[in-house]
């Protein structure tokens, strides 16, 4: 798989490691940590580069590919051009490698911003043909790659699956120090635990926004049951929770999370970015019904085992 030291690559290496079915190879730019070391094959390299993604791919029967640049809402307005180029020479790549290789199924990790206009809810995955295209780089880019997928399937007969993860969070994802460049659940928890008795919690927007939060550990799940799956051939997934909450009620999850007094809550609205998803809750009716998968992480005590985890690794947030 590409994109394993990722935190949903992670996730997913960790998924892939519990089942005796699976031999692991990840491949990532990036350096592995000790435990992927140790219980995969690694490979290390740019895959925009045609031979290394072939490399990279040689031998394998499935193909995960989660290798993106990706991250928080400021990101996408900060790195337009960035993520189109990088991303798109990442399809040409991993894409072509399978194609060559001849795999038995590549699964392109897409993800929800691909629903960043939707207009019907809960959003179906044939809502994709509809929904008017996304205004971000970053959502336009995860788009392309789904046509990238179809069009090797459509001229060289690649299986593919398409899985779109909505809003991940959970233990892995380090905040930034610029708000909006991780993505909302780490960068509020860093803000609940800079906090001083009286302050109120800086969001983006008013708070109305919806999201249905999803922890990465069933993501990890739900890419892995649709790669293994014969109703998941040349099938794309929302890959979800089903609870649609605003943000500030999130935020107010986080708070309490947090260990802050529920009764001080309260939240300082700020001007968010040109491309603010309004709402954003998908139909996962389609993975029940072919995949028999469903989320099963709670929001609460996702929330809570992630406070936990940051505490331990951010030195700074520990008191």
């Amino acid at each position: 798989m590409t994109g394993g030291a990722g935190t949903i690559g992670a996730a997913v290496v960790r998924r892939l490691m519990r089942d005796a079915e699976w031999e692991v190879r990840v491949s990532d730019q990036r350096g592995a940590p000790q435990w992927i070391r140790e219980g995969c094959e690694v490979h290390t390299g740019d895959l925009r580069d045609r031979d290394v993604a072939r490399t990279a791919v040689a031998g394998c029967t499935h193909v995960i590919h989660l290798a993106a640049i990706v991250g928080g809402i400021a990101n996408f307005h900060k790195l337009p051009y960035t993520l189109t180029d990088v991303n798109a020479s990442l399809y040409n790549g991993v894409v072509g490698a399978a194609v060559g290789e001849g795999v038995e199924r590549f699964v392109y990790v897409s993800s929800s911003m691909v629903f960043e206009r939707a207009t019907q809810y809960p959003t179906t995955e044939e809502h994709v043909w509809e929904c008017p295209v996304p205004r971000s780089a970053y959502g336009f880019s995860k788009l392309a790659g789904e046509f990238w997928v179809r069009a090797a399937h459509d001229e060289h007969g690649l299986p593919y699956t398409i899985c779109r993860p909505f809003n991940a969070y959970g233990p892995g994802e380090m905040p930034e120090d610029e708000p909006g460049i991780a993505h909302a659940v780490p960068d509020l928890i860093r803000k609940c635990l800079a906090l001083v008795p009286g302050e109120a919690l800086p969001i983006f927007g008013d708070g109305s926004q919806t999201r249905t939060l999803t922890h990465i550990d069933d993501i990890a799940d739900g890419i892995v049951a649709a790669m293994a799956s014969p109703a998941a051939l040349n099938e794309d997934f929302n890959v979800s929770a089903s609870d649609e909450r605003t943000i500030a009620d999130l935020a107010r999850v986080i708070w309490t999370a947090c260990g802050l007094d529920p009764a001080a809550f309260a939240l300082e609205p700020q001007p968010s970015f040109p491309v603010d998803v309004v709402r954003r809750w998908p139909s996962v009716e389609k993975a029940k019904r072919l995949l028999g998968w469903q989320a099963q992480i709670a929001l609460e005590g996702g929330i809570a085992q992630t406070v936990k985890w940051l505490r331990g690794v951010v030195p700074a947030t520990a008191e």
